[in-house]
């Protein structure tokens, strides 16, 4: 007898589709359902969807989310100093860096510019990474300022860096009894219309992410999609000269390395929160008003004086639309009576003092310094007047 003839007649032969399916919908699981047999699958499918999708957001904010909050929380603005100043009786005279868009701390870019101690002791603001409060920044200068005895202070500005020099100076002019020397805006953009539009595109679209994704403020992995793709332009090739179009993922892996060293896992980078403050306070386009409040003198104290340095060429610029900026800055406080003077630098660009220190230090020293110090006599003749005797 064959072994073959006790086994169940299921063969190829015996194959039927009919009945196949008609077993796939016997072991269905809502195959007891009578009604609205498909619209409840559907419904089924999209809660299974739904659920996979509430356990992956649940990750994103317990490992990408709220570790970099908490990190956040403990940040503090903070004044790092820098240099004494070159000549000793400079010693009542501060000079504080602040950095543009996409920075932290001014350490390096102050420390870059050794002319700036021709003026008096110089510091460097390190911004709070939650956010940028000006009025905050102002009392912790005054602060300082009064607990090392400087009487005057000097603010300068790095592109962005300006706006917030300028309501920093606002804060000191008005409301405190330190004299503001005067403000150096560098590449400023005095307010949106002035930053060029591809930037100002991006700046646009990461702040419009900010508010609509939940954790943008904080997420990581947002930023490192974010930093990737505005590189994109050095591992995505569109061909040519034989070669195809597409990625180049050897580049891209030198790009996300460098954007993991350097935006990610580096404690000097500028968080999302702080890179969204900075570009709301150029939308915010206050500059105007504290270049008006600047314009006049207050409590017995002298006009600062506002110093803007801009490449020679405006073309090398090509974040900020310097001639626009010029044209406003004249229009605030130039002219005969003004407080204005103009720096145009050779071979620069935009607020590249770590690029290019020797073009900085030599307008600084050449220009920027003799126009300071003639308002800084001013102040010290105007407080030896004042001081009661």
């Amino acid at each position: 007898m064959s072994p073959f003839e006790d086994r169940h007649p299921s063969t190829v032969a015996d194959w039927d589709d009919a009945r196949r399916k008609a077993r796939l919908r016997e072991t269905n699981p809502w195959h007891e359902w009578k009604t609205l047999r498909r619209t409840k699958s559907a419904v089924v499918r999209v809660l299974v969807l739904f659920v996979a999708v509430l356990v992956c957001y649940a990750q994103y904010l317990t490992f990408d989310v709220k570790p970099e909050a908490a990190r956040l929380a403990r940040t503090d603005p903070a004044i790092l100093p820098v240099a004494a100043p070159a000549d000793p009786r400079d010693w009542d005279t501060v000079v504080v860096d602040m950095v543009g868009l996409g920075n932290l701390d001014a350490g390096a870019t102050a420390a870059a510019l050794p002319s700036l101690r021709r003026m008096g002791v110089v510091w460097a603001i390190r911004y709070d990474n939650e956010g940028i409060d000006t009025k905050v920044i102002a009392d912790l200068i005054v602060r300082a300022a009064e607990l090392s005895g400087l009487k005057n202070v000097v603010l300068v500005g790095h592109s962005m860096g300006g706006v917030i020099a300028l309501e920093v100076a606002k804060h000191l002019h008005l409301d405190s009894d330190r004299r503001l020397v005067g403000v150096i805006l560098d590449c400023t953009p005095v307010d949106l219309d002035a930053v060029r539009p591809e930037s100002r595109g991006r700046g646009e679209d990461m702040v419009r992410w900010m508010r609509w994704l939940p954790g943008a403020r904080e997420s990581r992995l947002l930023r490192l999609a974010v930093e990737t793709y505005a590189r994109r332009d050095r591992f995505v090739s569109h061909g040519g000269g034989g070669t195809p179009p597409g990625i180049r993922f050897e580049r891209l892996r030198a790009v996300l390395d460098e954007v993991l060293r350097e935006k990610i896992f580096s404690r000097n980078a500028a968080s999302n929160g702080l890179i969204e403050a900075q570009f709301t306070a150029i939308v915010a386009g206050g500059a105007t008003n504290d270049l008006r409040a600047l314009a006049g003198p207050t409590h017995g104290k002298t006009r600062p004086a506002v110093v803007f340095i801009r490449p020679r060429d405006a073309s090398r610029d090509r974040v900020v639309d310097v001639e626009y900026s010029h044209r406003v800055l004249i229009d605030q406080v130039g002219g005969v009576d003004g407080t204005l003077s103009v720096v145009r630098a050779r071979n620069t660009g935009h607020a590249n003092p770590m690029q290019r220190p020797v073009e900085y230090n030599t307008v600084i020293e050449q220009q920027v310094v003799p126009f300071i110090q003639r308002y800084q006599q001013q102040v010290r003749t105007t407080s030896a007047a004042a001081a009661p005797r």
